[in-house]
């Protein structure tokens, strides 16, 4: 039997980047054959398969920023490739990944699966953007494209908002390997805490740390004991200022620590350690961080946005707070586990749980495999 070729494109940065290393380490490579196509300048990181061969790569001038002379030249020389390759499908990733790979696809008769990563137009600040995205959205909504969502709650939006029909949307929901954090090997060069909650994500409009900031301050006020870790600030954190300056005005510098890139294992370690898991952000696909928690056994508190509602039920595994009662409900929702261990522990058992049965990509990577073979 000859093998399946799949061209996944990609701007392979963060989460999406993630994504498709573990797809091409974790899918049965004498079945499927991948070849990537991703930007000039986002990873220079080689992508192996299962067997630790290096994957077939092409470099184009793929960026987030919408460019159109750019991007034309993009889509040009991704059709050149798609003559040149001949896949059986392709698969593509995020918004601009999206774009490129299906205004491309309209030469070719080949299926197209496209995977948001949570839709851009979630991303718009204002209403004009938010309506000129989801426009693009819809207009490439083409017959030989299949929503492969990483949620149900992307899936649903998918068909309500965006308007693919049902029998055109699929979902593969992110899914990571088993993590095991070795206590003898800590891979920290600094003290953490002794008591501490965590939370990975840039200052920026989608992960809301200002309302996170707001949160902690609740927090601390009834257990000044209690410090937070925010790590992932990174190089492009556009609120960080904004966060510094919320922090020195209710003198919490020293208690809520910001961390820049560290690695995989580091974060871990902190996940690990602290008390539980926090997100305050406006929108997700699925998000990884959430996931590494429930990997960890953590316990999570989490606002009510896509992603984060698929993987946190109330009263289960932790909290969903909703968005605008997010600075009164989420503070009582974390004192509530901090101070009640029988419960902490029951959610952290359940988070476990969670993430054997529905996220360990060891047990779920034949449900893609099945997709693409479909």
């Amino acid at each position: 039997m000859s093998k399946i070729k799949v061209l996944h494109v990609l701007h392979a940065v963060g989460g999406v980047d993630v994504y498709l290393r573990l797809i091409t380490r974790n899918i049965n490579s004498d079945k499927f054959e991948l070849v990537v196509v991703h930007g000039t300048t986002d990873t220079d990181k080689t992508y192996f398969d299962k067997k630790n061969n290096v994957l077939k790569e092409f470099k184009i001038p793929i960026n987030r920023d919408i460019n159109i002379i750019k991007d034309l030249k993009c889509i040009y020389q991704l059709i050149r490739i798609i003559k040149k390759e001949k896949p059986d499908l392709i698969h593509a990733h995020s918004a601009k990944g999206g774009i490129i790979a299906r205004a491309a696809a309209v030469f070719f008769s080949t299926k197209v699966f496209y995977t948001p990563h949570a839709f851009s137009y979630l991303s718009a600040e204002c209403e004009k953007k938010k309506k000129l995205y989801l426009l693009i959205e819809k207009f490439f909504k083409l017959p030989n494209v299949t929503i492969l969502a990483t949620s149900k709650s992307e899936a649903k939006r998918a068909i309500s908002e965006v308007g693919f029909r049902e029998k055109n949307v699929k979902i593969f929901e992110n899914c990571i390997n088993p993590i095991s954090v070795s206590q003898k090997n800590n891979p920290l060069k600094f003290e953490l805490p002794k008591r501490f909650i965590s939370s990975v994500g840039r200052p920026s409009f989608q992960k809301n740390i200002e309302a996170m900031v707001e949160v902690f301050k609740s927090v601390n006020n009834k257990l000044p004991d209690v410090h937070l870790i925010l790590m992932g600030v990174g190089f492009y954190a556009p609120n960080v200022d904004r966060v510094k300056s919320l922090l020195k005005k209710y003198n919490l510098e020293d208690k809520f620590i910001m961390l820049p890139w560290i690695s995989q294992e580091e974060i871990y370690t902190i996940i690990n350690q602290s008390e539980l898991y926090i997100s305050t952000s406006r929108y997700e696909g699925l998000p990884y961080s959430v996931i590494e928690s429930l990997a960890l056994g953590k316990a999570c508190v989490v606002s009510d946005c896509d992603g984060n509602r698929d993987l946190v039920t109330n009263h289960e595994n932790g909290f969903v707070i909703g968005q605008e009662k997010m600075e009164y409900e989420m503070p009582e929702a974390i004192l509530k586990i901090l101070t009640n261990k029988t419960l902490k522990e029951q959610f952290e058992r359940n988070s476990l749980q969670r993430f054997d049965m529905e996220h360990n990509i060891l047990l779920r990577i034949e449900d893609l495999e099945e997709v693409y073979l479909k």
